[in-house]
């Protein structure tokens, strides 16, 4: 027996026979190899686990000592069946798993098994090769479960029939299944709150009415249409899950809900009222035929009605992201005034316009990244534009300027990306000759801006104190090959605040570059440049990560582990460098420092001799050449300055001599007294 701490609490455990592990009541065997149920375990287990064994078969008598088991879990397993009297003394259990197990070979006698089980609440059969009809068997007198999982089986199509005596049921995952078709299959689910039906293969949903739902996931099938019940009754729906589909339109969605989360990405989904050659759409309609039986019913649909008819007031997070979304319908935005995050990256649009009244006044997250904005219109005033903004992603666009003093408006932006846009920061250098300068993007002042990303954008030069006024931590200004001179005076702002600094690709190759300021400084990189000598002043840094990759460095030096940046280095990139193999003092060096990650370890090599190498297995032939030749050198260097030695040696000699009579002379008549006797 030993004592553990866990939880905050004292923990008994023991080893059992066949190796399993007793924590409180709750016995461990999991990946024991075992073929059936220890029968020598404790009489008061609660919780027993016999994931990945090679159980076949759950006797009449498996679990007869376990009078008090409530939760099971036999998840992969080789189980082919249950017998009938298999829970007959178990029948307090609430939660059983038989995932991944072949329960489909003998399903109406597993079936009989779990009808004694009049307590069980949590139920997962994923994985187990059954159709709709095994699970319509199995489930049928399981009339307490409140969550059922037949994740993974083959199930291909879903009717009344299949869930009808499942009353109390709240959660119900049917993911990843072969379904085409669901026929009014959840309608007596009177209590079911989340519903999964992601990676299947549904076509589309219409009449959608299950008005008690809080979740609804349907992403990952093939649907091109969502069409909501026509009806004033309020639906529970929060959150509902549309995402990699193919829908074609925004969807209809109940008039009254509740939805807070609505994930739209991955679709074909545009608007269509205007369309980019100037057709109007607007007076078109599409009629949908339902056929139910012997009764048909024609629906009728104007689906370029940009006017939403659902109430949307309590969204907070939209995600229509990587459609084909050219523009927004005028007011689409204002039925949304609880909207925190509205995510539009990855489609079409050309132009976004933000307003003082825009009802977005609850914004955090705004990303427009991967569009073709040219164009971000603003109609500023005296008020605040999207004032509770923090982040703000621009990135992979065609804008050039921004609207003057966009970010002055925004009272908490803390991060920005402008990345691969053509973008310059202000204010820029005076060029002769041009009475105006180019356009730019203004962020000094801005005081609440932490995070900038200006990857890509072309920079020509930066003039004095662009970041004026502003508090940055992290600055990305990589892929700017013009943008940097052989100094970092127009950084001097930020010296006291930046600790994520990026230049990587930027053509750096001055040796001089002095970083010394940047205290506090915690992550640098400056892969991708042509450095050719490690910058001395790095060595006074306390940086934590540094990427020296892609770089022309041929050593490191010696003494960098014990500076104040070896000390608290604690990850270093340092491949694709041409580093000489005769002078690896340094890799040995470091190879020593304790709680120092080289990630790219392996990929880190040498030259000698026109042959690339791994400094971690130099072959002796190599080590004994580099020796001689460093021994070489310092014989040649012996035998260079020996002759110069001697030759001064010599001319000194011979000018003494020849001097030396004066010399006494000089000395005496300067120096010598008479003394008498």
């Amino acid at each position: 027996l030993a004592v553990g701490w866990g939880s905050g609490a004292l923990t008994a455990w023991a080893t059992f026979p066949g190796s399993c592990e007793l924590v409180q009541n709750t016995v461990d065997c999991t990946g024991r190899w075992l073929s059936s149920v220890p029968g020598n375990l404790r009489g008061d287990t609660e919780e027993l686990l016999l994931d990945d064994n090679t159980i076949q078969v759950l006797g009449n008598v498996s679990l007869l000592r376990y009078h008090q088991l409530r939760r099971l879990s036999l998840t992969k397993n080789r189980l082919e069946l249950l017998e009938p009297g298999a829970f007959l003394s178990s029948q307090g259990l609430h939660v059983l798993s038989l995932a991944d197990n072949l329960l489909f070979t003998n399903y109406s006698l597993t079936a009989a098994a779990l009808s004694a089980l009049p307590a069980l609440r949590t139920l997962d059969l994923a994985g187990n090769h059954l159709t709709e009809d095994m699970v319509s068997v199995l489930v049928w007198n399981l009339s307490s479960l409140e969550s059922l999982s037949v994740a993974r089986n083959i199930i291909m199509r879903l009717d009344s029939s299949v869930f009808t005596n499942l009353t109390q049921l709240l959660e119900l995952n049917l993911e990843k299944n072969y379904i085409f078709e669901i026929d009014q299959a959840f309608e007596g689910l009177q209590r079911l709150q989340k519903l999964n039906v992601a990676y299947n293969y549904l076509p589309c949903v219409v009449e959608f009415g299950l008005t008690q739902l809080r979740v609804l996931n349907v992403s990952n099938n093939v649907i091109e249409w969502f069409l909501a019940l026509e009806s004033d009754d309020l639906f529970e729906l929060e959150v509902l899950d549309l995402s990699h589909n193919r829908l074609l339109f925004f969807p209809v969605l109940p008039r009254q809900s509740k939805l807070q989360t609505l994930l739209l990405k991955d679709n074909e989904m545009s608007f269509y009222q205007r369309l980019p050659n100037g057709t109007s759409l607007a007076n078109v309609t599409v009629q949908f035929l339902l056929i139910d039986g012997n009764s048909t019913n024609v629906t009728t649909v104007s689906l370029w009605d940009e006017i939403c008819h659902s109430n949307l007031s309590s969204l907070r997070l939209l995600d229509m992201s990587q459609n084909q979304v050219w523009y927004l319908p005028e007011g689409f935005l204002a039925q949304m005034p609880s909207l925190t995050h509205l995510k539009l990256n990855q489609n079409c649009l050309e132009t976004f316009h933000l307003s003082e009244g825009d009802p977005l006044a609850m914004l955090t997250e705004l990303d427009l990244s991967q569009n073709q904005l040219v164009e971000l219109g603003a109609e500023v005033g005296a008020g605040d534009i999207l004032p509770k903004l923090q982040l703000f992603n621009l990135s992979t666009n065609r804008l050039r300027v921004l609207p003057p003093q966009v970010f002055t408006y925004t009272r908490k932006i803390a991060t920005v990306d402008l990345s691969r846009n053509r973008v310059d920061l202000c204010p820029q250098p005076a060029v002769a000759g041009e009475l105006e300068s180019p356009p730019c993007v203004d962020i000094r002042g801005v005081e609440t801006l932490t995070h900038l990303s200006l990857a890509g954008c072309g920079l020509q030069g930066l003039g004095s104190h662009p970041f004026q006024g502003t508090s940055l931590v992290y600055l990305d200004l990589s892929d700017n090959h013009q943008a940097l001179s052989g100094n970092l005076e127009w950084l001097q702002d930020l010296a006291l605040t930046l600790r994520v600094l990026s230049l990587r690709n930027t053509s750096l190759s001055a040796t001089t570059m002095d970083f010394s300021a940047f205290n506090s400084l915690v992550r640098l990189d400056l892969s991708g440049n042509s450095l050719t000598v490690f910058p001395t002043s790095l060595g006074a840094l306390e940086l934590r990560s540094l990427d020296l990759r892609d770089n022309c460095l041929l050593d490191l030096p010696i003494d960098l582990m014990w500076n104040p940046l070896g000390k608290s280095l604690r990850e270093v990139y340092l491949s694709r460098n041409p580093y000489n193999c005769c002078t690896l003092g340094w890799w040995d060096a470091l190879q020593r420092v304790q709680g120092l990650h080289v990630p790219d370890r392996r990929e880190v090599t040498c030259n000698y001799a026109s042959r690339t190498l791994s400094p971690e297995a130099l072959p002796e032939p190599v080590r004994w050449s580099c020796q001689w030749q460093m021994a070489d050198l310092a014989l040649l260097y012996l035998v260079l300055a020996l002759p110069t030695c001697l030759t001064l040696l010599v001319a000194c000699a011979v000018v003494f001599l020849m001097l030396k009579e004066k010399l006494l002379k000089m000395v005496k008549s300067r120096c010598g007294l008479s003394s008498s006797y």
